[in-house]
């Protein structure tokens, strides 16, 4: 049997970047025209006035500070508040194959392999740009790979059972090099009007070349062991969808964006991912003190330092739990592939690490790496 190994990774970051203040301000200018344009009902008592959002509450709150982004003018547009992202006809590569294609190129460069050499291609996001043909399969043509390709969705967690999924195939035979991609435009979902959650996502692509021991290059990552864990949540919920777009007036409605409780959130998934970690590092046998460096999803800065120190047994450090949340926002389940990707390169042979994701199903999942040599 073939043990699987990641070989590569590679980012996308789009160009563009709003900074808090930035954010704020496109914000409470929609706000104040929202207020405005209200006034009559906010002054009878009949609706509730849009309160500011501050750069201070976002910090406090997720430990956020900017994000990259596909379109910066159609958020920042207090007329407009979401991304202007134009069609593309059927015979140009769409917006998400295409960042998903660049970050696959970086992890084939990296790795000495053209397109021609992957064996099946796993598209694992949160939100796909459309339902057919398979996303999976037009990265596939544009980078002229062999074999099969399909979509997989477990909202954040879609990197970690990817990567899962594809070391399976790498065990069982069904292929040698096996290319996940991770593109996530969750500028798209996320509702830029909702002053609790107006600041959590960023745009990226991310990508990781699995491959089997025999074929793939010296000093990549062996995958000790996986597990993935779901429990069924309504607390991080998105509507939207071919049979539930709702009536005309319905268009826009925020329960066809992102929505969640993000107290309940942050109370039930602490220990859900807490107690699943420890017990796969039970299981594989590897000691708390063993493990040198935690990649976690990158959603909130105080879940990562809860679940981390419950795994460590003290406060983490940046060094052993490293954060990209700050510059990058929530971009799903590219997070930790991107925290992994910028602080692992530093590893020597033997070393041993964990990337892990948690998010909207609920869902969750845990790649216990170790350096090869």
């Amino acid at each position: 049997m073939s043990r699987p190994v990641i070989s590569a990774t590679g980012l996308y970051t789009p160009p563009n970047s709003i900074s808090n203040a930035e954010l704020v301000a496109s914000f409470n200018a929609w706000a104040d025209r929202w207020n405005a344009e209200h006034a009559e009902d906010i002054t009878a008592g009949r609706m509730e006035p849009k309160p500011h959002s501050s750069v201070e509450f976002i910090e406090k709150a997720s430990g956020i500070k900017s994000r990259y982004v596909v379109d910066k003018d159609g958020v920042l547009d207090p007329k407009r508040m979401t991304p202007n992202i134009a069609e593309r006809p059927n015979d140009q590569i769409s917006v998400l194959a295409e960042i998903a294609v660049k970050s696959a190129q970086e992890a084939l460069a990296k790795a000495g392999r053209e397109g021609k050499e992957i064996d099946a291609v796993i598209c694992a996001a949160s939100n796909m740009q459309r339902a057919y043909p398979a996303m999976a399969i037009e990265v596939q043509a544009a980078l002229g790979a062999q074999g099969f390709a399909f979509d997989m969705n477990v909202a954040c967690s879609s990197a970690t059972f990817g990567i899962q999924t594809a070391a399976d195939f790498v065990r069982a035979g069904h292929a040698k090099t096996v290319l996940m991609v991770n593109p996530e435009i969750c500028s798209g979902h996320l509702n830029f009007t909702d002053r609790d959650s107006h600041f959590i996502f960023g745009d990226v692509a991310t990508a990781v070349l699995v491959e089997s021991d025999d074929r793939a290059p010296k000093g990549g990552w062996s995958i000790l062991g996986t597990h993935l864990k779901t429990v069924f949540s309504n607390n991080i919920r998105n509507n939207f969808g071919f049979l539930n777009r709702g009536d005309p007036e319905g268009v826009g409605k925020s329960d066809k964006l992102f929505v969640q409780e993000g107290r309940k959130v942050f109370k039930e998934v602490v220990p859900i991912v807490s107690q699943m970690i420890l017990g796969e590092m039970d299981r594989l046998g590897i000691k708390s003190s063993e493990l040198r460096r935690m990649w976690l999803h990158q959603a909130n800065a105080g879940m990562n330092r809860l679940i981390a120190e419950r795994v460590l047994g003290h406060e983490a450090s940046e060094n052993e739990s490293p954060t990209v949340l700050d510059t990058y926002a929530n971009t799903s389940s590219a997070g930790s592939i991107i925290a992994f990707h910028k602080h692992s390169a530093d590893f020597k042979p033997g070393e041993k690490g964990l990337i892990c994701s948690f998010g909207a199903g609920y869902s969750a999942g845990t790649v216990f790496l170790e350096k090869t040599a």
